[in-house]
């Protein structure tokens, strides 16, 4: 994603008897994480939990390694919705063979993804362009805004971890000797503002983006390829390394956004868990709910309450068809 490939959780909670009323599932915590795809996710849990399964939901401030640590060590929150789990990896891996952790559904069904983008009309009318490499042919495609006599690769705001990586990737790839120089769009803002500008003055843009995005949702993107395999140990060495000597080219990782929950939990959920296993969306539907949000200056909870009421096709699969009426009649 983008400060750190970032972490995810849902949390939620029941205990009941399937088919007749259920028992009280009691107090559940969930970790509404601080971005947004996380943080709709979250709020979707506690209106299908509250209206689905009569639990009483709290939402907890959550970010990725304070959370995991509190989860492994004081079993709360009860769940985290949307846990980026390649930030911690090796702990998650021992806290789940320990017993303490349990990973549900992945929720990001198609993993999160990191790469380099071009927008879809270019990509119509210059089919030939389908990676890195036949993009950087083209610099008159591509106009730097300072000098629009070279081309431009969009690089991340100073601080975020995909500002090292796309530099690096700049470098072993030659770009500026293809024309190209590396630009700096100095925040968040500034970045989605140069894809929003390409889009209005139907111009060519590259660089680094990622999904689930409210941009990807806004506007119509098409990831190029590397032409390479992922190759961790040398991303792990050099790609992601601040100033590498010898960058290669090398293409981001999938990562993969699942559902914790703690045992503890689990052990007390009941048909919860089958809607925690169940739940599970695509990079394309999360990115639409959060090009909503921002258009409207919604919060968490008011994407939540609109995909529930504009996408019933999605999550009506996760729960049984009482579970959805009840939830339905809520809204």
């Amino acid at each position: 994603m983008k400060k750190l490939l970032a972490s995810t959780v849902f949390a939620a909670g029941l205990y009941g008897f399937a088919g007749a009323a259920y028992a009280d599932c009691g107090s559940v915590s969930i970790a509404e994480m601080n971005w947004a795809s996380a943080g709709v996710a979250a709020n979707v849990d506690k209106i299908i939990l509250e209206e689905g399964y009569g639990c009483s939901v709290e939402l907890v401030t959550g970010d990725t390694m304070p959370t995991f640590t509190s989860m492994n060590e004081k079993s709360q929150p009860d769940m985290a919705p949307e846990f980026w789990v390649n930030a911690v990896r090796t702990p998650l891996d021992a806290a789940v063979k320990e017993g303490r952790l349990i990973e549900a559904a992945e929720i990001l069904a198609d993993g999160a993804v990191e790469g380099w983008w071009i927008p879809k009309f270019l990509a119509d009318a210059h089919p030939d362009i389908k990676t890195v490499e036949q993009a950087l042919k083209y610099p008159e495609l591509f106009p730097a805004p300072e000098d629009p006599s070279k081309g431009a690769v969009t690089n991340c705001p100073s601080g975020w971890n995909c500002q090292v990586s796309t530099a690096n990737l700049y470098r072993a790839l030659g770009a500026k000797d293809k024309g190209f120089d590396l630009v700096d769009t100095g925040s968040a803002a500034g970045l989605d503002g140069s894809i929003a500008s390409a889009f209005e003055k139907k111009t060519g843009w590259l660089g680094y983006y990622w999904a689930p995005t409210a941009i990807l949702g806004k506007y119509e993107m098409v990831k190029l390829s590397f032409d390479v395999p992922h190759d961790k140990a040398n991303w792990d060495a050099c790609t992601a390394v601040p100033d590498c000597a010898d960058p290669k080219v090398n293409s981001y990782p999938t990562s993969q956004a699942f559902t914790v929950v703690t045992k503890q939990f689990a052990d007390k959920a009941g048909v919860a868990m089958d809607y925690i296993k169940a739940r599970k969306w695509t990079n394309a539907t999360v990115n639409g709910i959060l090009a909503w949000q921002t258009d409207n200056q919604g919060t968490n909870a008011d994407a939540a309450k609109h995909f529930l009421e504009t996408q019933p096709d999605v999550w009506t699969k996760w729960v049984s068809p009482e579970i959805a009426e009840k939830v339905k009649a809520s809204l």
